[in-house]
């Protein structure tokens, strides 16, 4: 499976004369895939196919790409700004792989968690749980459940130009769907002010008409790893200050600063859609970083984790991301190397007033606690 996700990466963002000869031999498959997304939005955008109302207001963040837009971390970041706004937010997702509703509960304690691959039925639970706004995590394409507001993230640090759908490429639409979106938010981890730059500009030829905000997902502290704060329903109640629950770190969490990694040697251990991005920022540090890299959303199992220790020298600093984190800590050995997880704040780089608006208008609308569905 490892081998299978290196070789799509490959395929997918490669410059070289096989990726592209492999894009190519693609090319009918392509076709096929965005003749069937265009078929089917042009039957939601007809009627034959029907959005639905929910029975909360909902705001959904979702990709044009598969992963590696930060998706759940700002995701979590906007029920937070909804929560600090005086509403009632519940995170209602899909449930594709079990790092994400340990991410969300997390980084937000206190905001009720639901799984459902039906967001009407998911929006609904929401609802019966005393929530009075639901945040759709990945649903841009789940045009069944109706909502107020679309934001649609795109990554500058995957950015190569080339719009290609699956499977030749990781698009899961053309980027002309951002056209449906409220807000195009082009987020970033390594990348440069050129890479957003340019999807800026693709954006504005594409879509002139739909704001735009640049997010940089920045690193912020290094937070221990093991034992991580509780994440059933018994930690809805705990309490965290704002600072720690917007970096990601527990209650209690051992935190160091950033700037210890300078220098250092560094083995990060990462199962997600970009480790590349990741992996620069800790260079940028001045980290010299050993990789371990599993496919995005991997489950590790007892034996691969022993088999990590092995090659971790004992000189190394374990590194990982919160994602990976949720799933390495309850298997990780009492006795083995300290596992840290950077966690990362959302900095509003560019067009903060587009977000604000969005989230301010779901505030204040006044029937945004009595919506029901129609």
């Amino acid at each position: 499976m490892r081998d299978r996700a290196a070789l799509a990466e490959r395929i997918w963002l490669g410059a070289d004369g096989v990726a592209r000869a492999a894009r190519a031999l693609l090319l009918p498959a392509e076709r096929l895939f965005g003749g069937v997304v265009g078929a089917r939005d042009v039957l939601y955008d007809a009627g034959w196919l029907r959005s639905h109302d929910v029975a909360l207001p909902a705001i959904s963040v979702g990709n044009l790409t598969v992963g590696g837009t930060g998706k759940t971390p700002i995701a979590a970041w906007i029920a937070s700004e909804l929560l600090i706004r005086g509403m009632q937010p519940a995170i209602v997702l899909r449930g594709y792989g079990d790092d994400e509703p340990l991410v969300h509960k997390i980084l937000n304690p206190s905001i009720p968690i639901v799984l459902n691959a039906d967001r009407v039925a998911g929006v609904a639970e929401a609802a019966r749980r005393g929530a009075d706004i639901a945040v759709l995590d990945d649903a841009f394409q789940h045009r069944r459940a109706r909502r107020r507001a679309d934001i649609v993230l795109i990554s500058a640090d995957r950015w190569t130009g080339e719009e290609r759908l699956l499977p030749a490429g990781p698009w899961r639409e053309p980027l002309s769907a951002v056209r449906r979106a409220s807000l195009a938010v082009v987020t970033r981890k390594a990348a440069g002010a050129a890479a957003v730059d340019a999807v800026y500009h693709r954006l504005s030829e594409v879509a002139p008409a739909v704001p735009r905000v640049a997010i940089h997902l920045a690193p912020d502290v290094l937070v221990h790893a093991a034992p991580l704060p509780s994440t059933d329903a018994s930690s809805a109640t705990s309490a965290t200050s704002a600072e720690r629950k917007a970096s990601g770190a527990g209650v209690g969490a051992a935190t160091r600063p950033l700037e210890s990694l300078a220098g250092r040697s560094v083995h990060a251990i990462l199962s997600i859609a970009d480790p590349t991005a990741f992996v620069g920022q800790l260079e940028a540090l001045g980290a010299r970083v050993r990789c371990s890299v599993f496919p995005d959303h991997h489950v590790f199992t007892a034996r691969e984790i022993a088999e990590l220790l092995q090659r971790v020298d004992t000189s190394e600093t374990v590194v990982c991301t919160l994602k990976d984190a949720v799933k390495l800590a309850p298997l990780w050995p009492r006795l083995g190397p300290g596992l840290w997880y950077v966690s990362q704040r959302v900095v509003v780089e560019r067009g903060i007033g587009g977000l604000e608006h969005i989230l301010d208008e779901l505030a204040h609308t006044p029937s945004t606690r009595t919506h029901q569905p129609g």
